[in-house]
């Protein structure tokens, strides 16, 4: 019944008068991207230096450069995030050290409905070959897609459903690359075709093959291959061959995988608005990397996942012209989504199911001089079910409705903004009768969050500014209900259904300024954690895998994020830069320790030139060692890695072709993420030259 009137609500918006495109920046047409100085994640756009929360963005040459199978690694050299690495088919982002549920990935304001948030061997269902522009979000703006965004919003933006009709018979956007340490070959198009003077088809497709993955060094670390000889002495006669895995070099086994995108849609625009449909479908084969037994009694597994999802995405936008409101906005996702895990002679060992829907309807008030601001309604379900001996969590259903708003007000030097955001959560686990290891739990939360914040004009084009947050999370499903083994992960994973909401107190500054030739930006936070859950390993072995069991704490999390870029010299055409950024997060769990997987300090310089054809850049990123460490976590050595890039156009910045050419980790050095729950068995890509080409004409 609510899905029903929630779509019987967005095909009244729809309806109720002339569709309006949305309001954008210079930035909307075919041929041209929003300026990075605008934030497009947001019911109203807003100018950077107004966010008062670090930011990231990532379009044009930029994201080309960027560009690697999965979000997370496509996002790992930006500002305050890191990525899961859970080999090279499923990284998930980690921002300011908080993953998993306490990061949003959503696909054009919506969730990416998969389960990437279960498990961090489960792929994000979004595919970066097709995104225009990608924006990391923390903060105040976060609260606008859900309480559980306490560590920020990863918004991929990208044309499915047109926003624009071209003015041309046909627009076409491709791209192709290849990356040389998996042997990755990718290709991608879209086509836009208007109908008419209002309608506009959309179709797009991609496919991605790779091989495993070639690495710089060892597969498992130092640590891990000290207890693996150790072992092989100790228990020569054992199953498994210890020094065989001590000795495993240059590729990561089962890393391999191969996935196809395909998707339609259909917009009707006029001078006034907006409706558009897609369907998507995403299927992709991929293996998991080996978390390797280091010691007898350990389980040692090669899992693959067969993953499918088929979805159905809508978006409204309506300007009412009138005195109180401005636009009617409406947002809805429903997707089908399956994965298989495989076992090594491909027959099915656990099966993940997911339906999934989610709605926002968001009313922007028309502007009264200082004062805009925006409220909404957002509605979430989800049904999931994971079939199968390994099945580590039971039948389970999730909904949740939030109201939410933000407002603003702009008095030029001084600028004010608040927001706040109300959520129901109800779970349900269902387990069967053959799984007496779940409990029937059913648990409603509510939960209040809210934020102020105050940025002030310094002079010239220099903006300080100040939020403040209270925030209340809901426990996932996962976290409360989940109790048996995992092979993805090789963990046994336990929740407790009676934890509490989790609370944070948070405060953050930011500084950001340009002039002619520079630009900076930094922030620095600190938050305050009650109720923190987060999963400890015990030391104990279940089922032959080691046991993780979900706990709650006090925490606290702090830490910065800057960047920066300087202009050094300009000889006609061309442009002499140097770039840099740092970024470093401290998390402590009250009378625990250390909390588990923080990334370490890490520095990242360039220096570059550019002209109107032609780009090239050399980069240092040093990430220090990471020896603040949670009970059992090893240590991660530091690394240096040096990045080489140039960028062609050939016929100018105006003509529809260019070309990227990256030299990367060129001394192919062995680096592990500390972020990731398999950094000992998996490290990143070794020495990889990558040639990109993409049109759009």
């Amino acid at each position: 019944m609510r899905r029903s009137l929630f779509l019987g609500g967005v095909a009244l918006a729809a309806l109720s008068g002339p569709a309006l495109a949305e309001e954008a920046p210079a930035g909307s047409t075919y041929h041209a991207a929003p300026p990075a100085e605008i934030i497009v994640t947001a019911p109203f756009q807003r100018d950077r230096a107004d966010v008062l929360s670090g930011v990231a963005i990532l379009q044009g040459a930029d994201l080309t450069q960027a560009l690697r199978p999965t979000i997370g690694e496509t996002l790992a050299r930006t500002p305050g995030v890191s990525a899961t690495s859970f080999g090279p088919n499923a990284s998930r982002p980690v921002l300011r050290g908080l993953q998993g549920e306490r990061v949003r990935v959503l696909t054009d304001g919506i969730g990416s409905i998969d389960v990437s948030n279960t498990s961090v061997d489960h792929a994000v269902v979004i595919d970066p070959l097709l995104a225009d522009r990608v924006e990391v979000l923390r903060g105040p703006a976060a609260l606008l897609y859900g309480s559980a965004a306490i560590g920020g919003v990863v918004n991929v933006i990208d044309k499915r459903i047109p926003r624009a009709v071209p003015d041309e018979p046909i627009h076409i956007d491709a791209i192709a690359s290849y990356g040389s340490a998996a042997d990755e070959r990718s290709i991608a198009g879209a086509a836009d075709v208007p109908v008419g003077k209002m309608i506009v088809l959309h179709a797009d497709g991609s496919y991605l093959k790779t091989d495993d993955l070639r690495i710089g060094g060892h597969v498992l670390s130092r640590q891990a291959r000290a207890e693996a000889l150790a072992s092989a002495a100790a228990a020569p006669d054992d199953e498994i061959d210890f020094a065989a895995s001590a000795a495993l070099k240059n590729r990561l086994p089962n890393s391999a995988g191969e996935t196809w995108t395909a998707g339609v849609g259909a917009a009707i625009i006029t001078d006034t608005g907006n409706f558009g449909i897609a369907y998507s479908h995403y299927d992709s084969l991929y293996g998991v990397p080996i978390r390797y037994a280091t010691a007898p009694g350990q389980e040692q597994e090669a899992p693959r996942l067969d993953l499918k999802q088929n979805r159905i995405d809508a978006r409204t936008e309506v300007q009412t012209g009138g005195g109180i409101l401005q636009t009617i906005r409406g947002r809805f996702g429903y997707a089908s989504y399956r994965h298989f895990e495989l076992e090594e002679d491909g027959s099915i060992g656990t099966a993940f199911y997911n339906k999934g829907l989610e709605g926002r309807l968001e009313l922007v008030q028309a502007d009264h001089g200082a004062w805009k601001g925006a409220s909404g309604v957002q509605y979430f379900s989800r049904d999931f079910n994971v079939v199968g001996e390994e099945a580590f969590l039971p039948r389970n259903d999730t909904r949740q409705i939030g109201i939410f708003t933000l407002q603003q007000l702009d008095f030029g030097r001084l600028k004010l903004e608040a927001g706040g955001r109300y959520e129901h959560s109800s779970l349900q686990g269902k387990p069967t009768v053959d799984q007496p290891q779940f409990a029937d739990t059913r648990r409603s939360f509510d939960a209040f969050s809210a934020s102020a914040g105050a940025s002030y004009g310094l002079g010239g084009q220099w903006r300080l500014g100040v939020n403040l947050s209270r925030t209340e999370r809901a426990p996932s499903a996962e976290e409360l209900f989940a109790n048996g083994p995992h092979a993805g992960t090789e963990a046994f994973e336990i929740g407790d259904p009676d934890f509490r909401k989790e609370r944070s107190y948070g405060v953050e500054a930011v500084l950001r300024g340009r002039g002619d030739g520079y630009t900076f930006e930094a922030s620095a936070y600190h938050n305050w954690f009650s109720n923190f859950i987060y999963e400890d390993r015990t030391g104990a072995i279940e089922d032959g895998l080691p046991v993780y069991q979900g706990r709650q704490a006090d925490a606290r999390y702090y830490g910065f994020e800057a960047q920066g870029s300087l202009d050094l010299a300009k000889v006609g055409a061309v442009t002499l830069r140097a770039d840099g950024l740092a970024d470093y997060v401290h998390a402590q769990i009250k009378s625990v320790g250390p909390a588990p997987r923080i990334p370490p300090l890490r520095l990242l310089g360039g220096i570059g030139a550019t002209s109107p054809k032609i780009d090239g850049r050399v980069e240092v990123e040093w990430t220090d060692d990471q020896n603040r460490l949670s009970a059992l976590e090893t240590e991660t050595d530091g690394f240096t890695l040096v990045n080489a890039t140039i960028a062609l156009r050939p016929w100018g910045a105006e003509r529809p072709l260019s070309f990227a050419f990256s030299a990367n980790n060129i001394f192919d050095v062995n680096a592990r993420r500390h972020a990731s729950f398999l950094k000992d068995f998996a490290p990143l890509a070794g020495r990889d030259f990558r040639i990109t080409a993409r049109a759009s004409f």
